[in-house]
């Protein structure tokens, strides 16, 4: 009994940031199927978690892992369907529509669609880093990268998107760089 309330306190603790995690990661409206597939699996394998290491970057590799199968099975169905997605279907936190980032104005949105174009690897780093606030150990925990993995794609994902915002900037203001 003892365990189960242990765990019911770890989920209490943790669950706002799984949420996010699946969110940022792409889940979008399964979010909540996704953190609690990630609860069950990290429930039945807490022997697996080592002793001594932090508990988050753990259950967040879970969220991020059952992320993936998520989008899997969508390209799965998307391929049997033949059916295009909407990419900003699979990343509903970066809508505006109703966000108070809206105000912002362009920035937000360039930076939004700079942020889509990215390849898939670069941008869940990115997502990790900077939108999960996750460090360079956790984010390799959570991608099941190495971190020098993580430095590579943070390097690269955050120098294309400097680039994208400031060619978009250019031509926003009349400047044509060919």
């Amino acid at each position: 009994m003892g365990e189960r309330s242990a765990f019911a306190e770890l989920v209490r603790r943790y669950l706002p940031i799984a949420q996010r995690t699946a969110l940022l990661l792409g889940a979008g409206p399964d979010a909540d199927d996704v953190v609690q597939e990630a609860f069950v699996k990290a429930y039945r394998g807490l022997a697996g978690c080592r002793v001594g290491a932090p508990f988050r970057p753990w259950l967040l590799r879970i969220v991020a892992n059952e992320t993936k199968n998520l989008h899997r099975s969508i390209s799965r169905r998307r391929d049997r369907e033949s059916a295009p997605v909407d990419p900003t279907a699979l990343f509903p936190m970066l809508s505006t529509a109703g966000d108070p980032a809206e105000r912002v104005g362009n920035d937000y949105e360039a930076l939004r669609t700079e942020l889509l174009r990215l390849p898939d690897n670069q941008r869940t780093v990115l997502i990790c880093r900077y939108l999960l606030d996750l460090d360079e150990a956790e984010t390799a925990a959570v991608l099941g990268v190495a971190r020098g993995t993580v430095k590579s794609r943070s390097h690269r994902g955050l120098g294309k998107l400097r680039s994208a915002l400031d060619q978009a900037a250019m031509v926003g203001e009349g400047v044509r760089h060919d």
